[in-house]
């Protein structure tokens, strides 16, 4: 029976439906009133000033002659010269009046690639100065993918010169630089900036456009400097006894993202980790003053009297210091216990249970010499028959006949390389050798009186190296002068790469334990990433502040003097640490030079920028994955690295640096995860040619060169290049 006060069955339904479409509705407009608080915010009294870089792409254009035309008494702003970036000598602060925002403008060089990628790694807008006819160069196009790979935020087009055109001719010119820049960007609009009153559309355009949020920057607190002073150290302060040539950095700018925090650590790019004493206050330098007070009528809305305290208040308060309980510290590597791994006496229950283990254990006849690791990888004589019999072709090639290696260290294999890539015939090598040299002469264009013959067989090495593992995928020869159990004693045969056990924790060096490993890195990663979300606490977003960062070199100051940016972004917890990191990365089409594993590269992941010699391994969702010699061209390649945690999302960009200085681009992508226990294998394939085919059997040579050889290889199974299957029965001589 149902009460008379009770609802149906069909009412709850319908009340939960409703219900469901009101939390939706809350859920939409609350999303929508804070997208617009924060589109308020930036440039506004609330927020930091609008961060504008301004980036030519173009040889034949001047962006100082944009940022001398926004700075223009007709463009509607009163400009502060003063308070620009430190390092950079074109830039300038600039007060709206008429829109209520402010905006920090600046003009970097492109020519020093690092800098520009991270002036855009903080910039809240980027302005792409064009040329009036071409749009950009061949050095633009690479500066516009590096940006891209990294992530664009919010920008806008803008060419100069089009009114110097004929009136009937501006439209066409209009139309013709529009096909172009479709191109890379498809729904931008191209701005002409020949007067102020088109400087006064441009600053209208970039305060109102909707703000491209990064991942890896809106959660974490960054600042630019703009005012930068260097305090050394004094004998008795410091972790030495005397001068290290450490000291007090005072950094001085906007706080953006999150709010900052004074125990956090903070990451300089290019320059390191550092704990911070203080954080002070300052008075703001640049004011939303727009007017001064006015009564309101009554009844009516009168306008906002937006103004700053100026330099009547305090000239500076500290708002909180350091405590040296809570900081966090500045270890990037475990300590290691010595004791921490040293057996035990085992307790009743394993000893019974290795007692059940020598009960079943498997009886089986195998060579003599043969350990009772190897005895487990031997197959019994049913499962033999079985392959001999198989005529069908195996689905997947990696499965059979390979030797893996763990990824400890092992790198005696590229004389084994260098030796097979020596025997191919005379014909063959000059036909590669002309290939090569045209590819380089047209990259490089370097081919004078100043060749550097060195890099030029190094080159020839590396392209035949990469062509030989190209047609034979992991194919070793044999050395002659050394035992192949010797050279090859750290590989094992697996029956099959997908289904053979491989334990990740065997055989891994002492060193290795310095590394920080999470117990599930995706659960950690979501906690951080939620409590940073949640942060109220510290310097707030849009306050001007100072930081004093202690025990910094004294190279930091003199590359601020040298005239690069200064930028600096608060860590989240563990991300100082030390671990492995893994990247997933697909080679860019201009690089065409072949790119060998553990070859030492430049890395930009997220804020930070590294070097480091990385491995390379295929991209599967397998508990095995197998060590890719070199980067390939038409396929995602996984990039392994010893690296500071970093949590994804985060762009990830590589480049190779050459002799003469010039880094390339090399590869692009994103960061995947950090995880030290998953397993990268080195696969070799040693191969042979059949002398003499009978129906079940054949006589194979130059495989091995040593009796001794054959019988320790001789539980690994065979496969031929059809499919057959098989084992080495006996040897011959």
């Amino acid at each position: 029976r149902v009460s008379v006060t009770g609802l149906t069955k069909k009412q709850r339904k319908e009340q939960k439906k409703m219900d469901r479409r009101n939390k939706a509705n809350q859920l939409r407009r609350n999303k929508k009133d804070m997208v617009l608080t924060e589109k308020r915010r930036l440039g506004s009294r609330d927020g930091p000033p609008h961060l504008v870089a301004v980036v030519s792409l173009h040889a034949a254009v001047d962006a100082g002659a944009v940022t001398k035309l926004l700075r223009g008494e007709g463009a509607g702003g009163v400009v502060h010269q003063e308070q620009g970036i430190s390092g950079i000598s074109d830039s300038f602060g600039m007060i709206l009046p008429r829109f209520k925002q402010r905006f920090t403008f600046l003009n970097h060089s492109t020519a020093d690639m690092h800098a520009l990628l991270d002036v855009a790694k903080i910039a809240d807008s980027l302005v792409f100065v064009l040329d009036a006819t071409e749009g950009w160069d061949s050095y633009g196009d690479y500066c516009l993918s590096c940006l891209f790979a990294q992530g664009l935020p919010s920008h806008a087009l803008v060419c100069q010169g089009v009114s110097d055109h004929h009136v009937k001719k501006r439209v066409e010119s209009r139309r013709a630089l529009s096909k172009i820049t479709e191109i890379r960007f498809p729904d931008a609009r191209l701005f002409p900036l020949d007067s102020e009153q088109d400087a006064t559309l441009l600053l209208r355009h970039l305060g109102a456009q909707r703000q491209r949020k990064l991942g890896f920057r809106s959660r974490r607190p960054h600042l630019l400097a703009q005012h930068v002073t260097f305090t050394p150290n004094s004998p008795a302060e410091g972790t030495g006894g005397g001068p290290t040539g450490l000291g007090t950095l005072c950094v001085s700018g906007y706080v953006r993202g999150r709010p900052l925090r004074v125990d956090r650590l903070v990451h300089i790019t290019g320059h390191g980790d550092f704990q911070l004493s203080q954080i002070d206050a300052p008075s703001d330098p640049l004011p939303l003053n727009l007017t001064t007070a006015r009564p309101a009528k009554p009844g009516k809305g009168g306008d906002v009297d937006m103004q700053d305290g100026g330099e009547d208040e305090a000239a500076v308060r500290v708002l909180m210091k350091a405590d040296p309980a809570v900081r966090e510290s500045l270890h990037a590597e475990a300590e290691v216990d010595p004791m921490d791994g040293e057996q035990t006496w085992p307790t009743e229950t394993e000893l019974l249970e290795a007692e059940e283990a020598r009960k079943n254990k498997r009886v089986m006849k195998v060579p003599k010499g043969t350990s009772d690791y190897q005895a487990m990888w031997i197959v019994d004589e049913d499962e033999e028959e079985n392959g001999e019999m198989d005529e069908e072709s195996s689905d997947d090639d990696d499965d059979d006949n390979m030797l893996d290696e763990a990824m400890d260290g092992e790198d005696e294999e590229n004389h084994s390389q260098e030796a097979g890539s020596g025997s191919e015939e005379e014909e063959e090598e000059e036909e590669e050798e002309e290939v090569c040299s045209t590819e380089r002469s047209g990259a490089d264009q370097r081919y004078d009186e100043h060749i550097d013959e060195a890099a030029e067989e190094e080159g020839l090495k590396r392209y035949r190296e990469a062509r030989a593992n190209e047609m034979f995928p992991d194919e070793v020869d044999t050395p002659l002068d050394t035992a192949a159990r010797i050279r090859f004693q750290r590989y094992r045969g697996l029956k099959s790469f997908r289904s053979s056990p491989w334990d990740p924790m065997e055989n891994l060096p002492v060193n290795y334990s310095r590394i920080f490993q999470f117990q599930s890195f995706e659960r950690t990663r979501h906690r951080i990433l939620a409590e940073a979300a949640a942060e109220e606490e510290g310097a707030m977003v849009g306050w001007y502040v100072t930081l004093h960062i202690i025990d910094v070199p004294l190279s930091v100051m003199e590359s601020v003097q040298s005239g690069r940016p200064l930028m600096l972004v608060s860590l989240l917890p563990h991300e100082q640490k030390m671990s492995v990191m893994h990247l997933l990365v697909r080679r860019h089409p201009s690089n065409t030079e072949p790119i060998k594993s553990k070859e030492e590269l430049v890395f930009h992941c997220g804020f930070r920028r590294f070097r480091a010699s990385p491995i390379f391994s295929q991209h599967t969702s397998a508990d095995k994955h197998k060590m890719e010699r070199f980067l390939r061209p038409d396929a995602p390649t996984v990039v392994s690295v010893y690296a500071p945690i970093t949590f994804p999302p985060a762009g990830v960009l590589l480049f190779k640096q050459r002799n003469d200085g010039i880094q390339d681009l090399v590869a692009t992508g994103s960061l995947l995860s950090c995880d030290p226990q998953r397993v990268v294998l080195k696969r070799i394939v040693l191969s042979g040619h059949p002398f003499k085919i009978n129906r079940r059997s054949a006589v194979v040579r130059y495989m091995f060169f040593n009796r001794d050889d054959i019988m320790w290889f001789k539980p690994v199974e065979l496969r031929t290049k059809w499919g057959r299957r098989g084992h080495i029965k006996e040897a011959l001589g």
